[in-house]
């Protein structure tokens, strides 16, 4: 099953952003239930996620895996990507 997810935070790490402008965007830019987008092979991201991911759980935020927020049984993604229980 293929999911899509509309609601992403992107960190835009892919355009090298230092790690104080990362931070400052991810914090400026999360609510809750936002989905934080980074990728693995660019200049700065490794080195920012320990800052990022402190600072958001000290902002109360709790860290979950994406496999988390996605409800199983009876639910469907309508196009707009939201989850609604199958009648």
């Amino acid at each position: 099953m293929i999911f899509t997810f509309i609601c992403i935070n992107d960190s835009l790490d892919w355009k090298d952003l230092t790690k104080e402008e990362m931070l400052e965007r991810v914090l400026k830019k999360t609510k809750p239930g936002s989905i934080l987008l980074f990728h693995n092979s660019t200049k700065y991201t490794s080195s920012s996620l320990p800052d990022i991911i402190k600072a958001l759980k000290a902002k109360n935020f709790e860290l979950v895996k994406v496999s988390e927020l996605i409800y199983k049984d009876n639910y469907i993604v309508d196009p707009n990507g939201v989850q609604k229980q199958n009648k």
